[in-house]
């Protein structure tokens, strides 16, 4: 096994030990508009790739969306293509960045982006362990059994200055209209 692979498990571990045995389990929490992003790191195309939240969406408005899986259907022929699509739309609202946040290993955030044609436009967010979709409550545990384990729910959030200005989630994981690029841009 790699030493990157080794990190990122060690990582896995740390971050699940945290979750179930902290005084103030970050599980329980729910984001709302107002709040700050949590600190997390999140990985870009490989494990040596970190970029923590709260750092990299510290300044001006991004969008950070979350999908349940990579290659998943609805996400690959709707969700991510239409973010990838209306990238101009969002700039032109003083968008700086478009993310796609799933619960999955960087390799395979970089292999769906590169088949979606992302590049430039969407930056493609491995959350491996769920640590920052479970510290803003938007954790879908009810998939475990048909996507091998916890997943993020479907939601659309704008960041602005590291504050959550807008989010929308669709609570029971299912369908696609509150979290499409579609849906944000006429809200923006």
């Amino acid at each position: 096994m790699s030493v990157a692979c080794l990190r990122v498990r060690a990582v896995c571990r740390a971050v699940n030990y945290g979750r179930y045995f902290s005084r103030t389990s970050a599980v329980n929490m729910s984001a709302k508009v107002g709040d700050s992003l949590p600190s997390v790191d999140l990985f870009e195309n490989d494990p040596g790739t970190k970029v923590n939240t709260a750092e990299a969406f510290a300044s001006g408005k991004h969008i950070i969306f979350g999908v349940p899986g990579a290659f998943t259907p609805g996400c690959s022929k709707t969700h991510l293509p239409g973010y990838i699509e209306d990238f101009s739309k969002l700039e032109a609202k003083g968008v700086k960045s478009a993310n796609c946040v799933s619960v999955n290993d960087p390799f395979v955030m970089q292999a769906w982006g590169e088949n979606q044609g992302a590049a430039g436009k969407v930056r493609m967010l491995a959350d491996t362990c769920g640590a920052f979709t479970s510290q803003l409550g938007l954790d879908l545990p009810a998939v475990q059994h048909v996507l091998g384990n916890v997943r993020c729910k479907r939601f659309a959030m704008v960041v602005n200055d590291g504050k959550i200005e807008k989010l929308n989630v669709k609570p029971d994981g299912t369908g696609l209209t509150c979290s499409l690029s579609t849906s944000l841009c006429d809200e923006l």
